[in-house]
């Protein structure tokens, strides 16, 4: 996740100011993803590199609630808890207290916020950065998002998303070579938070 956090990182400091259409299906799909307010899933994810011999992988769970942030709780290999909000990346330690991110920046803040903006069914800031295109249904869909700038298109070669209901796959293509697959297991609406979900959240 730390290094999903720093490419993007690298696609705010390239932001684009002008405002560029989405297609009508995109919208139709962050609309439908827009509905669930409170989102829990399981994770695995894979980190594969032209100069390792075996794919990393991480699995855990997450919580995404809307207009507050999201908690990304890495259970393997070893256990570690991350909680981005739009303005803020903290970790929760094993006291329960929220610590600043160490190698935390602005970048960080403004990739919390563009992801929870596409999540919550917001399509601009994404637009300002990549071309997207879209196929199938809103009930099983495919985006793709290039960049726009040669100098991110030099770091990054494309994400991919899919889903139905909810975001079910998450596909990143480095131009070198490196990919980062995160597939979404039992996603389904949260329920019930828990106090301390609630208090990093700052979920009244």
């Amino acid at each position: 996740m730390r290094r999903l956090i720093a490419l993007f990182a690298l696609l705010c400091c390239a932001s684009l100011t002008a405002h560029a259409q989405t297609p009508p299906l995109v919208d139709d799909v962050l609309a439908h993803l827009g509905k669930h307010q409170q989102v829990r899933a399981e994770f695995t994810q894979s980190r594969t590199n032209p100069d390792l011999a075996e794919p990393q992988v991480s699995k855990g769970d997450l919580l995404f609630v809307v207009g507050k942030g999201m908690v990304w709780h890495t259970r393997e290999p070893f256990d570690d808890t991350l909680v981005l909000t739009s303005g803020d990346a903290r970790r929760l330690n094993a006291q329960g207290k929220l610590e600043r991110v160490r190698d935390g920046n602005r970048g960080v803040s403004q990739v919390s916020g563009m992801l929870q903006g596409m999540l919550a069914g917001k399509a601009d800031e994404a637009s300002r950065q990549f071309t997207i295109t879209a196929e199938g249904t809103v009930d099983a869909w495919t985006l793709h998002f290039v960049p726009k700038q040669a100098r991110v298109a030099r770091v990054l070669a494309g994400i991919t998303l899919k889903g139905d209901a909810f975001l079910q796959s998450i596909d990143v293509n480095l131009a070198s070579g490196e990919t980062t697959a995160i597939r979404f297991a039992s996603t389904r609406d949260a329920g019930t938070l828990t106090a301390q979900e609630s208090q990093v959240l700052g979920v009244k």
